[in-house]
């Protein structure tokens, strides 16, 4: 008997579950805007676990001064302290520095903004915790940045993975696949876009505990098709992809509106965040086809019973989602 790729679903939805415990925290995120020559507003988000928060702070190789102490106020999810901060040395030249942020698992966001209209974006990571701030950030730049943005995004946000997954599972042949998986990236294009340009609002914590709602209804729309019950979802599946697809999208803006888009390169940035985007979910789906792929090859025997497992796994976990996010309301 062939073995069912299935096993390896299961597989899959553990890693996606212990990665969702180990990137749960949102990045750090330091914004800096020049509102007089050679001063500076500071935003500093520090993310947060309960009521510890990492400890980190940026840091800079010139001397600089706080004009004003930091404000603290809590967020829920991070601390926010905010100060005016005086570069006695030029901003642009030094190498700024998020102490701490080697010993974590997370990422740090740098935005700034200067008198002249220029912007500088950089994500920061553990293994690259400094960076050095340019004269003037070309568009090429900006385009990699964001790009780099997009694609971690999506690979370290299990919850899209997960719903992903279950399409891979459900949609059955590989014109369905294709016209699915296209349907669920037009719709998040185009909610990305209109949330991230401010045509759109919504609250980000109704948003986050549906898309978790959408991973439910598909594994549940898997244990129907299983038992030969076949409806709408099965038959047309890229016009539930596509419905589900503008509420990812509006997950993915709350990531970009965190960090903003520069206004010399407004199209450029967004652009290039979707298309870190896709390239991280085309990455994703084609790793998953390569493993289905190689279980076809392996002889093994699994009872009747297996074919339950993947979409039980994925809808108890996704559940878990819903009532973790709705309890923090």
């Amino acid at each position: 008997m062939r073995v069912h790729w299935r096993p390896l679903a299961v597989i899959l939805v553990g890693v996606l579950t212990v990665c969702a415990q180990a990137h749960e925290l949102r990045p750090a995120y330091l914004e800096m805007r020049e509102v007089a020559p050679g001063e500076f507003t500071v935003l500093w988000k520090t993310p947060m676990r309960g009521e510890m928060r990492l400890a980190l702070a940026p840091e800079f190789s010139g001397r600089t001064e706080n004009v004003t102490p930091p404000a603290t106020r809590d967020t829920g999810s991070a601390a926010v302290q905010t100060w005016r901060l005086k570069a006695i040395d030029p901003l642009r030249g030094q190498t700024v520095r998020i102490h701490g942020l080697e010993g974590t698992m997370t990422d740090a966001l740098l935005r700034f903004a200067f008198a002249d209209g220029a912007e500088w974006v950089k994500r920061l990571t553990p293994g690259e915790p400094a960076a050095a701030i340019p004269e003037r950030q070309s568009g090429w730049a900006v385009a990699g940045e964001y790009g780099r943005l997009g694609m971690t995004h999506i690979l370290g946000g299990s919850d899209h993975l997960l719903f992903v997954l279950a399409l891979l599972i459900l949609v059955r042949g590989w014109r369905r696949l294709v016209g699915t998986i296209t349907a669920f990236t037009v719709a998040h294009s185009l909610t990305l876009a209109l949330a991230t340009l401010g045509f759109v609002r919504v609250p980000v914590q109704p948003v986050e505990a549906t898309i978790a709602l959408s991973i439910v209804f598909v594994a549940a729309e898997i244990v129907h098709r299983r038992q030969g019950r076949t409806g709408l979802t099965a038959r047309a599946p890229w016009l539930m992809a596509f419905g589900f697809g503008l509420l990812h999208g509006l997950g993915f803006a709350s990531a970009l509106r965190e960090v903003g888009l520069p206004p010399q390169a407004i199209p450029l940035a967004l652009l290039f965040f979707n298309v870190g985007v896709e390239l991280g979910q085309l990455g994703f789906v084609g790793a998953v086809l390569g493993c289905m792929a190689l279980a076809r090859c392996i002889t093994s025997r699994f009872p009747r019973w297996a074919d339950l497992v993947p979409p039980y796994a994925i809808g108890s976990v996704a559940m878990f989602w819903v009532i973790q996010r709705i309890a923090g309301f």
